[in-house]
């Protein structure tokens, strides 16, 4: 038999009825211990309400009203449908930003629902960082996306720009979060969960750290060099949502004649280099734009 779960340690309870990694069971149990619930949530990135939402099993199962927010027009279209005769939940076609003209609390200003509800889901595959930060809608607890290629000790945020789809590390949240008053709960595989920090302590958590609460490090790639200037791939090797192998060839920064420790080196060798590192300053410089190319 498996050990009972842990009370403190909330992906022990990670179970998915709509969700992706577990989600689902993981808010379950958080919304059971911080309690003073108004059974109200809102989910942006909300696809059709259904598929990987962390909404979905609140609405459908547990009583809550919901706001569901979605920019693309075909997933908004099965969105409607499919809450078309749920009365409890407002969908809203809209792309969420992060200036006054777009940002979340703008698109609620018109929903008669509370300024502090039980969660915010953010899922936008690249601005949840901007979208976060950019609201004043003060909910108990916040799931939102981070990319789970970058390792815990790397501060990583995309440029504020719609047109970037790269995300944002979760040390950067963990940041913005504790600027924002909220304490960091659990985390899955894409997803970290957040608390306010004057309800974070009804969930028993001694130990909230990254490091703790964060060990599935399985996405991820690690680069590094040998001392014969090779560079060595670890870990994850792929594009995750490509779904290519990184080809080691292809990162390698000496061509094969120079791979090798640099006092190991033969004349010819030693020669090479030189050559290839004064290539590489005049390269640097063209690129620059501070030498012009010759005619």
């Amino acid at each position: 038999m498996s050990p009972p779960p842990d009370p403190a340690r909330l992906s022990d309870y990670a179970a998915s009825v709509h969700s992706q990694f577990g989600e689902d069971g993981i808010l379950e149990r958080i919304l059971e211990l911080v309690a003073d619930r108004n059974r109200w949530c809102v989910e942006f990135g909300a696809w059709d309400g259904l598929q990987w939402s962390n909404c979905a099993n609140l609405i459908r199962n547990h009583g809550y009203s919901g706001v569901f927010i979605e920019a693309d027009s075909a997933r908004f279209e099965q969105l409607e449908a499919n809450y078309r005769s749920v009365s409890s939940t407002t969908t809203l076609r809209a792309f969420v930003g992060f200036t006054p003209n777009d940002n979340l609390d703008t698109l609620l200003a018109d929903v008669d629902m509370p300024d502090d509800p039980d969660v915010l889901s953010i899922d936008i595959d690249g601005n949840d960082y901007h979208a976060w930060s950019a609201t004043q809608l003060r909910p108990k607890v916040v799931c939102i996306e981070f990319n789970p290629t970058v390792p815990n000790h790397i501060d990583f945020v995309q440029s504020a720009d719609p047109s970037v789809r790269q995300g944002c590390g979760v040390r950067s949240l963990v940041k913005l979060g504790k600027q924002k008053g909220y304490e960091l709960a659990c985390c899955t595989d894409v997803n970290a969960f957040f608390v306010d920090e004057r309800l974070f302590p009804r969930l028993g958590i001694a130990d909230n750290s990254l490091e703790s609460l964060r060990s599935d490090r399985s996405w991820i790639t690690y680069l590094f060099s040998g001392y014969d200037g090779r560079v060595i791939l670890s870990g994850f090797n792929t594009l995750p949502w490509h779904a290519l192998r990184f080809e080691s060839q292809k990162v390698q920064q000496l061509p094969r004649f120079l791979i090798g420790f640099p006092d190991d080196y033969s004349r010819l060798q030693s020669l090479g280099f030189r050559g290839l590192k004064q290539w590489r300053r005049v390269h640097s410089r063209l690129r620059r734009g501070l030498m012009r190319p010759p005619r």
